[in-house]
């Protein structure tokens, strides 16, 4: 008996065929999904937003207050406007391999990105190092609670989780602070 002939073994998967744009609606009930719809029907014109960044899932489950959401945000703002966050480059396979002095790897191309790359090292002197670590793999990172809380030694999952959120709080206070909002 070939391969070709032999009947499948196991209980029988079924399927169902839906659009990728929407989400089930087991999805859509879940209470921490962050999902929001909006406008439209059921098939023209609606748009489904999903909130992935977790320190957006926490403002929306009122774990962070309005002002240390927003010291946070501040904080991953100044990241990405200055330039630090990672971009994925290609190669060039035809060209010579060589240094090129004229990109300037690692320095601010002018002065509104230097302002930001210097209020976030304010910010993370404010923080000191290891809430600093936290909130970086937390908020510009999107990791999780609970892996952010393991790195900081922590075994079980609810003190990870625990730990990883009384740091993301009173770091989102103290930026809030520094930047005077809220």
């Amino acid at each position: 008996m070939n391969a070709a002939t032999r009947r499948p073994r196991g209980k029988q998967v079924s399927y169902e065929l839906r659009e990728f744009s929407s989400p089930t609606s087991e999805r859509m009930s879940k209470d921490d999904a962050a999902i929001h719809v909006v406008g439209g029907s059921e098939r023209e014109g609606r748009r489904v937003i999903r909130l992935t960044a977790p320190i957006e899932r926490m403002r929306e489950r009122s774990v962070l207050t309005g002002r240390e959401w927003a010291g946070l945000d501040k904080y991953r703002t100044h990241w990405t406007l200055a330039g630090m966050e990672p971009s994925c480059g290609s190669v060039d396979l035809n060209r010579v391999f060589a240094a090129n002095p004229s990109q300037r790897a690692g320095m601010a191309m002018g002065a509104p990105q230097l302002h930001h790359r210097q209020q976030f090292e304010a910010g993370r002197t404010e923080l000191g190092n290891r809430t600093a670590i936290v909130v970086d793999r937390i908020v510009l990172e999107d990791w999780t609670l609970e892996s952010a809380g393991y790195t900081l030694g922590w075994r079980s999952k609810p003190q990870a989780i625990a730990a990883a959120t009384e740091m993301l709080r009173d770091a989102g206070y103290r930026l809030s602070k520094l930047w005077g909002l809220g």
